[in-house]
């Protein structure tokens, strides 16, 4: 652990709403609640944030759940739904009712309406104005609607000692007296999750800076109950590469976006957004447990970070390179036959993981992996796009001819010794090895971009090899 370890154990905790799906933001304040509790020992917890229920909905939880698990930010517990704690909510409410640090308001909704206009109109701000602050109800009152708000604090001031954001306060008098529990008696925002924090064992609250005033109004609550503080961490935001706010065009995509749509890791996805306002010197690529050692909230930064889909692109590339090749198989197989549009043969499939060391060095995602084995599943004769009918004019049918002739002759058919045929057939021709690798490539796979000639050779095998070049050397 490092110097600045909490004393107490820690508890973090993520909670989405569930009004659509896991976005980027959303995941890396994830990442960074489960990689604080995890450097500390701790625990990390979820919690859907669920009273919307207009707005929530089954497939919104089941995609945020999905993509936490694609992500490996599984939760140390199952995870809550609070709608479901609505009456100990309640409870909480009546108790500060009962306690003094909250009252009933009998304000009607046109009431206030003409209250915030006339505030408005006079350049105030707009908030409640306290008037049944103090105030006792009348018979005019019996049986009528009422809200439950709290008794905000009204002289001095709060402060916010954030992790991230340094000190922050406000004077007392900007805070309202705001709504615990509604006059349905269901709880507002404000009471369900600090009641959900505190019952949790929440320790450290790491979430977005766009809650940031929310801490000011919470604080007010807790201390109004007695309750331990958390710490509070409020990370910035993240913006487009253009320094506007993150939108689609961005990257404001869900997480399965990124993974079904673009063909990212997890683990590119998770180094990525782990550097994305958080920094350990000069290192970039950061994996797991490296990610575990060294973070912490000191490594925070207070501006926002700005999303660059070529960086992503970048750090993606480098882990589909060490990547597992069976494993990057059983990714790309699908992708593949949706591309060939055929089912893909366990002899395929065995070839392709044959030709994925190669095949991984230069591709940045995994539609680019799947696209470059293309040629490994297409049906002969293979279709030649114009480069590779180019390179078959007749010198490179000659020389593909040729090269047929020595191929078929070897008694040992491997990638070393296929190397050296082509390597002595173009020395006795007093060419480069490119003039005789060209046109069988271009017989082989159609094209003119591919992994190393004689690696396809190889997981071809004679057979089919033989059979794709002859193909290229039939008459029109």
């Amino acid at each position: 652990m490092s110097a600045s370890s909490p004393a107490a154990p820690v508890v973090t905790r993520f909670a989405p709403s569930p009004t659509g799906f896991l976005h980027i933001g959303g995941a890396r304040t994830a990442l960074f609640n489960w990689l604080y509790a995890r450097h500390h020992g701790g625990r990390y917890l979820l919690r859907i944030e669920d009273t919307d229920r207009a707005r929530s909905t089954e497939p919104a939880i089941a995609a945020i759940l999905d993509g936490l698990d694609w992500l490996g930010l599984t939760p140390d517990e199952p995870p809550s739904f609070q709608f479901e704690r609505a009456p100990r909510h309640a409870e909480v409410a009546r108790g500060l009712l009962d306690s003094g640090h909250a009252y009933r308001c009998y304000a009607t909704p046109e009431e206030l309406e003409a209250m915030r206009a006339e505030q408005k109109a006079r350049g105030l701000p707009q908030r409640y104005d306290g008037r049944w602050r103090d105030r006792a109800p009348g018979p005019e009152q019996h049986n009528q609607p009422f809200v439950i708000r709290l008794k905000s604090p009204t002289v001095g001031s709060t402060t916010v000692a954030d992790r991230v954001q340094g000190d922050v306060t406000v004077s007392n008098s900007e805070l309202d007296d705001f709504v615990l529990l509604r006059s349905d008696g269901t709880p507002t925002y404000m009471l369900a999750v600090v009641v959900d924090d505190h019952d949790s064992g929440v320790t450290h609250v790491i979430r977005g800076d766009d809650h940031l005033n929310n801490a000011f109004r919470q604080l007010a609550l807790i201390r109004a109950l007695g309750w331990p503080e958390p710490v509070y961490a409020h990370v910035p935001m993240i913006h487009g590469a253009d320094g506007g706010k993150l939108s689609k065009r961005h990257g404001a995509l869900g997480v399965e976006a990124y993974r079904d749509e673009m063909g990212i890791l997890p683990e590119a996805l998770e180094n990525y957004l782990l550097r994305l306002g958080w920094g350990h010197g000069d290192i970039d690529l950061i994996d797991r447990a490296g990610a575990i050692a060294l973070f912490d909230l000191d490594g925070v930064g207070r501006s926002p970070s700005k999303f660059d889909l070529k960086k992503l692109e970048s750090v993606n590339a480098h882990y589909l390179k060490i990547a597992d090749n069976a494993r990057l198989t059983a990714l790309v197989t699908p992708r593949l036959a949706a591309l060939a549009g055929t089912d893909i043969t366990a002899q395929q499939q065995s070839m392709l993981q044959g030709s994925m060391e190669e095949l991984k060095q230069r591709s940045k995602d995994l539609n680019v992996l799947a696209a470059s084995a293309l040629y490994l599943v297409r049906t002969r004769p293979l279709p030649l796009d114009a480069a590779a009918q180019k390179l078959l004019d007749p010198a490179g049918r000659s020389m593909l001819a040729a090269t047929r002739e020595r191929l078929q002759a070897l008694p040992d058919w491997t990638r070393e010794a296929l190397e050296a045929a082509a390597t002595a057939l173009a020395t006795e021709q007093g060419i480069g090895l490119g003039k005789v690798a060209g046109p069988l490539r271009a017989a082989l796979t159609g094209t003119t971009a591919s992994p190393s000639v004689f690696g396809i050779l190889a997981v071809l095998g004679r057979g089919e090899s033989i059979a794709r070049i002859d193909d290229a050397l039939a008459p029109a």
